[in-house]
């Protein structure tokens, strides 16, 4: 019986982890189909605010209405919409589950780090989305809208332009976590603040590599894109400067 009794408790505990992974992948879910169910009465003027970017640029006398290629894309644009703003909305609540799901392994200081890198990653994606509304697609539009000839009228198709606004708002939120990553690199003890610094020259052309794959082919949205991540890089340095980070294996 006593030969047992530890394999029955390393079994026990694995069941209560199991158990308690599945009520946050319950709870996160529900969440997030509670804001999606939320959403849904309004998917038609959620779309007509996400295309105002496009809308406004516009030429004067231009019909401001897009054109449905595929007879279900009207429908269904709207909708994947606000599956990705329910998801968008409910990143926080996720992210609590996945936190009170792991936090209790952690060490005290541990947690003081974790807490601050997890509120900083949503801000500055929040942030990076934003930008990209605000600012990016206007520009975006806009230049498309210049160098477009008279002849051709803009009249995209709902679904297409969905997917291009969110590789958009994707593109932007993920890069504007580059501090966070640094940081993180940082406390790993893979790199430290002086190595950032040395390397500016190889990051900064690494990053308008980047901005030139992950962005849409033309010049205004990778160097809006490229432009922020070499501020945030320095941000992210100077972060970094602020903590202690993990000896390296090395330098023992």
């Amino acid at each position: 019986m006593n030969r047992e009794a530890p394999g029955q408790d390393t079994e026990s505990s694995l069941m209560e982890h199991l158990l308690e992974l599945r009520t946050r992948l319950v709870r996160g879910l529900a969440g997030t189909g509670l804001i999606l169910l939320a959403l849904l009465p309004f998917v038609r003027q959620l779309y007509d605010h996400l295309a105002r970017p496009l809308i406004s640029q516009l030429p004067a006398g231009q019909a401001t209405q897009m054109i449905a290629s595929d007879p279900t894309s009207g429908f269904f644009a709207p909708i994947k919409l606000a599956f990705f703003l329910a998801l968008f909305l409910s990143s926080p609540w996720l992210l609590f589950q996945a936190w009170s799901f792991v936090a209790p392994g952690l060490y005290r200081h541990e947690k003081r780090l974790a807490m601050p890198l997890l509120v900083s990653a949503i801000v500055l994606f929040y942030a990076g989305c934003a930008f990209a509304y605000f600012l990016v697609l206007p520009s975006v539009f806009h230049a498309l809208t210049v160098f477009t000839p008279d002849i051709v009228t803009l009249a995209p198709d709902p679904a297409k332009y969905l997917d291009f606004v969110m590789v958009i708002f994707l593109a932007f939120g993920v890069s504007f976590e580059l501090p966070v990553a640094l940081v993180i690199m940082v406390l790993l003890g893979w790199v430290t603040p002086q190595q950032l610094r040395e390397g500016r020259g190889y990051a900064i052309v690494g990053v308008f590599v980047v901005a030139a794959l992950i962005t849409p082919p033309d010049v205004v949205s990778q160097l809006m894109l490229a432009i922020p991540m070499c501020l945030l890089y320095e941000l992210g340095i100077v972060a970094a400067g602020w903590l202690k980070p993990r000896p390296r294996p090395d330098s023992a």
